[in-house]
């Protein structure tokens, strides 16, 4: 068979991206995201569960109580935003649930549909419940701007050609398990994290505020938050949530950028 002409060729390359461009929820910027978000719950649901059994849940019954209160009112908070964007349906599959890890890591992460898992390791910088949803606010809106999906399509472009997740997943396992950690932050045991842009992390400061705002935490406890981080950051290895986020100046400018926003939806519980 003859080869396409390499015009042609780009064309129908530039047309496949076009085609599978997505709409980032809340923000109307395109993304590239190749992959169903059914199929990527499903894989979701199935690595989260991995996780939770290969490793300790904490049997603090305060703090673990905390984390699940504090999830459940900015679980809250996204429905009621994305309701009153009539967005509900981006929101359609999720099983929410938030767990309380016992590893001194300083670290949280949330995949798509809501799983959460949150280390003990970030208690001590977080403080107090407030500080808490600073952090749960945050990946929570990376995963409903699904910016996950989006950093897992440019990989398996970038590593794989485009395959298909459900294809990697078949043929390449083991590689594929590793691509979703890193994407997700999940431990330094899978892989180095793949870092966020400058772009998703502005979009999940954002957002972010907003839900916690919404959810009854007051959002310039932000600012002091990411104050501590950066202190914690002074050692010789920075906290893995800080391993692929902006600088401290950038962060807390942006942030102090967004708090207006966020406090117009502040009502303290």
């Amino acid at each position: 068979m003859k080869a396409l002409p390499r015009n042609i060729l780009f064309i129908a390359v530039f047309a496949f991206f076009i085609a599978s461009c997505s709409t980032v929820p809340l923000t109307g910027r395109k993304q590239l995201n190749l992959i169903p978000s059914s199929e990527m719950m499903s894989m979701s649901y199935q690595q989260y569960d991995q996780f939770l059994s290969e490793n300790k849940k904490s049997t603090n019954q305060e703090q673990v109580a905390m984390v699940q209160r504090c999830g459940a009112r900015i679980q809250k908070a996204v429905e009621q935003y994305f309701a009153q964007n009539n967005m509900s349906d981006h929101l359609q599959g999720y099983q929410w649930e938030f767990n309380l890890v016992d590893d001194p890591q300083v670290n949280a992460w949330c995949m798509p549909g809501g799983k959460v898992v949150v280390y003990t390791g970030l208690l001590p910088v977080a403080q107090d419940e407030t500080g808490l949803a600073v952090v749960m606010g945050h990946e929570i809106a990376h995963a409903v701007a699904e910016h996950g999906s989006e950093r897992m399509s440019q990989q398996l472009v970038q590593q794989l050609g485009g395959t298909a997740l459900a294809v990697a997943m078949k043929d390449k396992p083991q590689q594929t398990q590793v691509l979703w950690m890193g994407v997700y932050g999940v431990g330094t045991q899978y892989a180095a994290i793949l870092p966020y842009s400058r772009l998703h992390e502005s979009e999940a400061d954002r957002l972010g505020l907003i839900f916690m705002a919404m959810a009854g935490y007051d959002p310039n406890a932000a600012i002091e938050f990411w104050q501590r981080m950066a202190a914690k950051k002074g050692g010789a290895e920075p906290p893995e949530i800080l391993s692929t986020h902006p600088s401290d100046a950038t962060r807390i400018s942006k942030l102090q950028e967004h708090l207006p926003e966020a406090m117009r939806y502040y009502k303290a519980q």
